[in-house]
């Protein structure tokens, strides 16, 4: 049994009725490389069965403390019943891709059941009419709540259910598991009161978490006043959102994101994929007519892992904003102009100091609602001016660099549906799988009512990158740092001591002699 931390229950009291964390990947896979050339699902669902072992996410649940003077803690579910959490579904004729993206997104936006292990499974057929994919092509959906993932490490899921081989392992009998009984109601009653005891501070979370449900954007808030907000034009997506998502994708090779990053000096591939995606909201936004003078700027998430940590010890999730050159019609200085702000340690170290005061925010329940209470008034301060927090955020959510196999069956595609709150209502989401990566925008239907626009804005704006790279023009080299006034002197004083050269003792000798 552990206890939920203070990040993730963040994540889990930002739920509201038209808003939940739901992080849902999805795979495609080509069944003709599997035995017999076909994949059946209860043939998936003994697959997944073997292997619930493998990771306790699948069986726990949360059982919360009473009078919630304490964290939920994780607890077995004594009822697990797999068959709930797998399901089988189909596309209607003639199953196309706007299909299957509808449906992916309805998935999505259904709340999962908070009193059952936090996750779903969606085996989708009927994939008929897509582009680039063999017939027979099915999908799964794997949709988990945010408060028990990691989005860095989300792939952890992918990687527990599929194998590297197309030939599996020969299939073994499900392990025997017996649930261990849960904490009764008195004792955890009993343990939330002495460690609010052992911390009178605590005793101001409640008021912390009610205030939490009614600011959905707690994680990008924490850090406010580190991350300076100033200025940032408010756009359609900076608004309050439905219950109805949008989601749409395109992919791209991985080499060609590396032959873009070329075209500044000291660039990388994340520079580049930032570049791509500020300008394809550049194009959307320009053909609304809706395109601000201003950058827009976007929250990028960012891993940080305490000193004392070891090397399996989870990743703490920060966020950091950075400026994505809207304002800059020039592609190659979009990209320059995103490398020198990612370069600058002040990035590094406002996303390290936003880290370490979440943190002690953890410690300190009461500096924490201090702050939250803060961040509140300021946000609401802020939506009257119209100055959002951020225009949009970029998730990167890495996956296996190798193929990847389901019963045989390989692996094709791999993507992500991030979660949208109030006022961020656009999120694109990055994943890299197999030489590949992929970007897939999701927003509200409300917000984005064409998200096939929007992706070809995508789409258009690589295309612009990729063909000036194919020209090979001069890259834009990196700007020179300013020298310190005491390295300028110290090199002068160098170069002044070099022009003298004493006279060596040989010519000495011959101007004595010359004298004689």
């Amino acid at each position: 049994m552990s206890q939920l931390s203070g990040h993730d229950a963040i994540f889990l009291y930002s739920d509201t009725a038209h808003s939940n964390s739901n992080v849902s990947l999805i795979h495609i896979y080509d069944q003709s490389t599997a035995a017999g050339g076909k994949v059946r699902f209860k043939t998936i669902l003994a697959h997944i069965e073997s292997r619930l072992d493998r990771s306790p996410m699948f069986r726990r649940k949360l059982k919360h403390v009473p009078l919630e003077i304490d964290y939920p803690y994780w607890v077995e579910d004594e009822n697990f019943d797999l068959e709930y959490h797998v399901r089988h579904i189909a596309l209607p004729k003639p199953g196309d891709w706007r299909q299957f993206c509808i449906q992916v997104s309805r998935i999505h936006a259904r709340p999962l059941d908070l009193k059952r292990p936090l996750w779903e499974l969606y085996v989708i057929e009927g994939l008929d009419s897509f582009l680039d994919l063999p017939a027979g092509s099915f999908a799964v959906l794997a949709k988990t709540h945010h408060a028990a993932i990691d989005v860095e490490s989300g792939s952890e899921i992918t990687m527990l259910l599929h194998d590297t081989t197309p030939t599996p392992p020969p299939a073994t009998p499900p392990a025997p598991w017996f649930p261990a009984s849960p904490p009764s109601t008195p004792a955890m009653l009993c343990r939330g009161v002495a460690r609010a005891a052992l911390s009178p501070f605590r005793l101001a979370q409640p008021l912390a978490r009610a205030l939490a449900r009614f600011a959905p954007i707690a994680v990008t808030l924490a850090g406010d006043m580190l991350l300076r907000p100033e200025n940032m034009p408010p756009t359609r997506f900076n608004s309050v959102i439905s219950a109805h998502r949008v989601f749409d994708t395109r992919r791209f090779m991985l080499s060609e994101f590396k032959a873009i990053r070329r075209l500044a000096v000291g660039a990388t591939v994340n520079d580049a994929v930032l570049a791509v995606c500020g300008g394809a909201l550049r194009r959307y936004l320009d053909e609304q007519g809706e395109l601000p003078d201003a950058s827009l700027t976007a929250i990028a998430p960012f891993a940080i892992r305490g000193a004392d940590s070891g090397t399996d010890a989870r990743a703490e999730l920060t966020w950091f904003h950075v400026q994505i050159g809207t304002h800059i019609a020039d592609p190659v200085r979009r990209l320059a102009f995103i490398r020198d702000q990612l370069a600058s340690s002040d990035t590094l170290a406002r996303a390290k100091g936003v880290h370490e005061l979440a943190a002690a925010g953890q410690h300190a329940p009461a500096a924490a609602l201090a702050l939250t209470s803060k961040m509140l008034s300021r946000a609401s301060l802020g939506i009257g001016r119209r100055a959002p927090l951020a225009n949009c955020s970029i998730a990167n959510v890495p996956g296996p660099e190798v193929p990847l196999y389901l019963c045989g069956a390989r692996m094709t595609y791999f993507s992500a549906i991030m979660p949208i709150v109030d006022g961020m209502g656009l999120v694109f989401a990055v994943t890299s799988y197999d030489g590949r990566i992929v970007i897939s925008p999701t927003s509200c239907r409300d917000l984005m009512p064409d998200p096939e626009a929007f992706t070809q804005c995508i789409r258009d704006s690589f295309q612009e990158y990729l063909g000036i790279a194919a020209e090979k023009p001069k890259a834009v080299p990196r700007p020179r740092r300013p020298r310190a006034a005491a390295t300028v002197a110290r090199k002068r004083a160098t170069v002044k001591a070099k022009r003298v050269i004493p006279p060596s003792r040989a010519s000495a000798a011959r101007r004595a002699a010359a004298a004689a």
